[in-house]
């Protein structure tokens, strides 16, 4: 899909998905942590994950006319603001719940991994003048991220108020890295 010039209005909206990209690794990396805390560490950690979803959705609605495109945007919007609002209503009961430093080493070890791979696929992302298909191929490896850290999460003790966020997160993720893939499919595109 390699497209030797973009036009203005691609160059805007990839420039604004670079900032908001860079925001979110930001927002991970630099989180303030607990040394005894696997549900306090992923909640501050996909809270920024999720506001870069939400903000990456916005970018695309003020560039794309493809409505099964904005309807996903727009569930994103939706969905993500209410699992920040869960996550944020829980964090401080759910700080209280400690975790063995051995389970913490093997939870951050695959965290990373995760990450780092979520990341990498995010920036490297194959960019065309198609912001519709662009979009798909940065918003699918961020919600595979999405499902892996949660699934992840729930091998280990964790907050029972947490369970359900996470199993909810797992769901509309996979839905939407679903539906994405259909749309790419039908564009003649596949990811």
């Amino acid at each position: 899909m390699g497209c030797c010039e973009f036009s203005d209005v691609t160059n805007m909206y990839l420039k604004q998905y670079k900032s908001i990209l860079d925001e979110m690794i930001t927002g991970m990396t630099k989180a303030c942590l607990l040394n005894n805390s696997i549900s306090h560490n992923f909640i501050v950690q996909m809270i920024p994950h999720h506001r870069a979803a939400i903000e990456m959705s916005r970018n695309l609605l003020k560039y794309t006319t493809f409505i099964p495109l904005q309807r996903i945007a727009k569930n994103i919007i939706t969905e993500q603001t209410q699992s920040i609002q869960d996550m944020e209503s829980v964090i401080e009961r759910c700080d209280g719940y400690c975790n063995l430093e051995k389970e913490l080493c093997v939870y951050g070890r695959n965290f990373e991994k995760i990450t780092e791979q979520m990341f990498t696929d995010m920036k490297n992302a194959p960019a065309g003048n198609n912001i519709n298909i662009n979009f798909m191929r940065e918003m699918i490896p961020h919600h595979c991220g999405a499902v892996q850290m949660s699934e992840s999460a729930l091998r280990f003790r964790i907050c029972p108020e947490l369970i359900p966020i996470l199993q909810a997160i797992i769901r509309s993720q996979k839905r939407g890295i679903q539906e994405m893939k259909e749309l790419l499919c039908q564009c003649g595109e596949t990811y």
